[in-house]
């Protein structure tokens, strides 16, 4: 067998591997997360997925993470949004020490969480949020009707296009959210003095060559300006995909879920 052929050989058995792997993960994903479609009075439908903690007892309270998924996962079919990023946070061990509902809800195709140009050095938060960003948060209050979730331990984070619509939620909604873990986003700078009360750890990556790193760092200092605390990790050898050591963080989730309103 010459050598070309021994190298074709092997490049099928790669493939043929690594998607049975990703079938069996897309099996595993779509699986633990039931698939739903929020109708909104005001705007119009959003699809989402929604994670229940195993084991869910109605007579405990749980907290609840919203989840924000960035450009690549748009569109409609509900699904693209569990597989960049939300398959690390989501890691069934990790699950099972921190119990808790995820919502993860897909922005549309045409749209974006929050108005806003990634490549930009600033930005101005608009004066009312995009629709798929104001149903995200609808979904919260429905859920809290069906489901026994703890108003006091509510969070957020996301990650690029999902690490504005953070930003963006915070800045809106300060008072909702007990944590806020933005990843490789922006913010607002001006809406500064309305987050120093919230626990925020953000992350970025020092060779982002998407969203400037510059986005993070100039939020994290007008929020201590302005009288916070917040905390910011910054990866020196990362680009764009920063997420990945983010979400695989285990000192993170113990932070975040220790955070209480």
């Amino acid at each position: 067998m010459t050598a070309p052929v021994m190298l074709r050989k092997i490049f099928i058995i790669l493939i043929i591997v690594i998607n049975a792997a990703v079938a069996v993960r897309g099996v595993d994903m779509s699986e633990r997360f039931q698939a739903r479609i929020y109708k909104s009075r005001r705007y119009s439908t959003l699809p989402y997925r929604l994670l229940v903690p195993v084991n869910y007892d109605k007579n405990n309270m749980y907290p609840l993470v919203l989840f924000f998924h960035g450009v690549g996962e748009r569109g409609s079919d509900n699904l693209k949004q569990l597989y960049c990023g939300l398959d690390i946070f989501s890691n069934e061990t990790r699950m099972k020490r921190y119990p808790c509902f995820i919502v993860a809800p897909q922005c549309p195709a045409d749209t974006k969480w929050a108005e806003v140009d990634w490549k930009a050095d600033r930005h101005t938060m608009q004066k009312d949020p995009t629709p798929p960003l104001a149903m995200s948060i609808e979904i919260l209050a429905e859920l809290q009707k069906e489901f026994s979730i703890d108003s006091r331990r509510i969070y957020v984070t996301g990650y690029s296009m999902g690490g504005f619509a953070t930003w963006e939620a915070i800045q809106r909604w300060p008072d909702l959210f007990a944590a806020a873990v933005p990843v490789c986003g922006g913010g607002d700078e001006a809406q500064a003095p309305r987050l120093i009360n919230i626990p925020l750890w953000a992350f970025h990556g020092a060779l982002d060559n998407i969203v400037n790193v510059r986005r993070s760092r100039n939020m994290i200092n007008a929020i201590v300006r302005a009288g916070g605390m917040p905390r910011y990790s910054e990866y020196t050898l990362a680009t764009h995909l920063s997420w990945n050591f983010t979400y695989s963080d285990e000192a993170m989730f113990e932070w975040l879920f220790k955070q209480k309103k």
